[in-house]
């Protein structure tokens, strides 16, 4: 018989450095879940990853106060800002370049964040991605 859902939660978290403090300890814990199990289930699962890399998760709760969760790749900004070594877009997009990529970078972030985006083919991928780059005021160099 499957578990009866109570909800879902959404969060942010650094890659291997989930810990209790906020804002993952008051978010479990309102909810009555084992927020240390929670942390070395997740660090566990990213060891991997880059240490520090913004990991989304959605976190299935059951109602017996037992949970599931469900990692997702880091934001496209986040592959953007690391391909064109920014720390931060450009301050007035559209109007000054904060840095450029290549099409290779492009379809590099495309193929890594293929499973998470709303897309057939890497092509549409990379459309969206490089519509993501232009709002940031990045520039894909043709």
């Amino acid at each position: 018989m499957a578990k009866k859902i109570t909800g879902y939660l959404k969060l942010q978290v650094p890659a291997g450095s989930a810990t209790p403090s906020p804002p993952i300890g008051p978010a479990l814990g309102q909810r009555g879940l084992n927020i240390m199990e929670f942390c070395k289930a997740f660090n566990a699962q990213t060891q991997e990853m880059e240490k520090g890399a913004p990991t989304p998760v959605v976190i299935t709760i059951f109602a017996d106060k037992s949970f599931t969760f469900e990692m997702k790749m880091p934001p496209v900004t986040y592959f953007i800002k690391k391909a064109a070594n920014l720390k931060s877009g450009s301050k007035l997009p559209g109007k000054e370049s904060a840095g450029t990529i290549t099409q290779a970078q492009l379809r590099e972030i495309a193929e890594k964040k293929m499973k998470d985006l709303n897309a057939d083919d890497v092509e549409s991928a990379m459309s969206m991605i490089q519509g993501s780059a232009r709002s940031m005021g990045i520039q894909v160099a043709e």
